[in-house]
């Protein structure tokens, strides 16, 4: 189901992958030494932007129970939570900054506008997630814990309510995350369940009591008369604000293409199979650059967990260089609308929701998961043999000096299947006619047998007539 082996699935041997992950790394070191002022302008004028639109709609709010004035300061409230969300908290707290030695922006002293601590989504999400990204019993954040995102998961029948939990965590995102952050974090502090003062528990504790006085106690009651229409406006914004997060994190992880990986593909990974790992894991969303801000950059999610502590405004130079490694190694690269890629995850939240006996393709098969064992039985120009993954030279097409890797194996595949498929229809109608046909066979033979047997019936009729 899920890839084993990522060598035979990517088409690429051990020499193309190790080349792959040094063009990356020079990648990396490029963008880390261009790094300076022009940067560090960039973070402060969004944050400094952020902040001043943050108070523009708390000082709106103040006349909130004028219905333009709502809805002015709730669409400003909403913005400022995603910025503040996208790209300051999930950025910052990656270390994309922590090259400017900046107390205030830096991964150990920023929090974030969001009912977890910062600290406890750090080492949950940096470690857990970016480290182990998509391997089955490893990333924490495959499914969040709630979701089956995979039939390499067993189906239990609680999967049944599956869409409605999604509903649930896409209205509640913070709050799911935060959960899920604070259970990896005592996992790995190794914190009995039964210590019920331990400092995961009481940093958890301060941070939503901190979050929920400030949005639905101290901002209401500051705006007097109109506290209502404000505590209103700011769980308006809060679920604006899920929503959006939701949807971008789902885009980039669960669509069609992001693939998922068996825990036997750590052993003995390398730095330019973690780095194909990241690559074939994640999904892209197409955007402008009004979206990709609003995103915090992470509609380049390939490129994000390429490089998760390169700072963000860099992405949509380093994604033209991705896509060029991607044509060169013949890989496929991920994108599609915003819309696009979150029906395909939605689909797949539904279809795994039901038992395996209810879908149609099979496991090795389906659009959500694939492996290396996808290529199995089928014959393509592009699959080597055993002895040919030892010539470094294979996948270069002598014809044209093309290399055929898995962005080729997948179009064959494709085309494969629905040969294969058309061949098994013909097969069943070709069975089918000959069944009618044997049917119509017998029928006349039947009917032969019956006329005979009323002829022999009238001939002995008129004899003992006679």
């Amino acid at each position: 189901m899920a890839i084993t082996d990522i060598k035979a699935f990517a088409h690429l041997t051990a020499t193309d992958i190790e080349t792959l992950g040094q063009e990356l790394d020079t990648i990396r070191r490029n963008v880390e030494q261009s790094l300076g002022e022009r940067d560090a302008r960039y973070i402060r004028r969004t944050i400094r932007a952020q902040r001043m639109l943050e108070a523009a709609a708390r000082a709106t709010l103040f006349a909130s129970r004028n219905r333009w004035a709502w809805v002015a300061g709730t669409a400003m409230l909403s913005v400022a939570k995603i910025i503040e969300n996208m790209e300051l908290g999930h950025n910052i707290s990656h270390g994309q900054w922590d090259w400017m030695n900046d107390p205030e922006i830096h991964s150990t002293t920023w929090e974030w506008d969001m009912t977890g601590p910062s600290s406890q989504w750090r080492r949950a999400h940096n470690y857990s997630h970016h480290t182990y990204t998509n391997v089955l019993g490893k990333d924490e954040d495959l499914g969040f814990g709630i979701l089956r995102m995979t039939r390499d998961e067993e189906w239990r029948p609680v999967h049944l309510a599956q869409p409605l939990a999604n509903l649930v965590l896409a209205a509640t995102f913070e709050w799911g995350i935060a959960l899920h952050d604070w259970t990896i974090d005592k996992e790995l502090s190794g914190v009995p369940r039964w210590q019920v003062m331990s400092e995961p528990n009481r940093a958890f504790g301060r941070k939503i009591g901190r979050q929920v006085a400030k949005d639905f106690v101290i901002h209401p009651a500051l705006t007097g008369p109109a506290w209502k229409s404000t505590l209103k406006a700011n769980a308006t914004a809060n679920l604006v604000r899920n929503l959006w997060a939701y949807a971008v994190i789902f885009c980039g992880h669960f669509p069609d293409g992001a693939e998922k990986f068996t825990i036997e593909q750590l052993e003995g990974e390398t730095r330019g199979e973690w780095y194909l790992r990241q690559m074939l894991g994640s999904a892209n969303f197409s955007a402008g650059p009004v979206m990709a801000f609003a995103s915090g950059n992470l509609c380049y999610q390939i490129e994000h967990h390429l490089f998760p502590d390169i700072p963000s405004n860099h992405y949509p130079e380093i994604a033209v260089k991705v896509r060029e490694l991607c044509d060169k190694y013949d890989l496929p690269y991920t994108t599609g609308s915003l819309g696009k890629q979150y029906l395909l995850a939605f689909r797949t939240i539904h279809k795994l929701a039901l038992p395996d006996r209810f879908l149609r393709r099979t496991a090795d098969d389906a659009p959500e998961t694939s492996s290396e064992r996808k290529f199995a039985g089928l014959t393509l120009p592009a699959l080597p043999s055993t002895e040919q993954w030892a010539d470094s030279h294979w996948p270069v097409d002598p014809l044209t000096g093309q290399r055929r890797g898995l962005r080729s194996a997948l179009v064959e595949a494709k085309a494969a299947l629905r040969e294969k498929a058309r061949q098994e229809k013909e097969a069943l109608r070709e069975a089918k006619q000959a069944l009618q046909e044997k049917a119509r066979e017998e029928q006349t033979v039947l009917r032969r047998r019956a006329l005979r047997e009323r002829a022999i019936r009238r001939v002995r009729r008129r004899r003992r007539a006679d």
